[in-house]
């Protein structure tokens, strides 16, 4: 059974619970940044969103 989940609801899971468990930090910011740049679709956005695909496509490939 595979599980698809869209990006913006998995980073914004994880933005909520970075804040609630232990405060904002430097490597957190970056993921607020990215769920930022999904959800205001700023003109930055296509090239992020190419990136975290070719990212995920290369952890999909990898053979365990």
């Amino acid at each position: 059974m595979a599980l698809s989940i869209s990006a913006v609801v998995l980073l914004a899971i994880v933005v909520f619970l970075l804040v609630r468990k232990s405060g904002l930090k430097a490597g957190h910011a970056v993921v607020c940044v990215l769920l930022g740049f999904y959800l205001a679709s700023s003109s930055i956005a296509p090239t992020v969103n190419q990136l975290t695909t070719s990212v995920a496509s290369m952890i999909n490939n990898i053979k365990f």
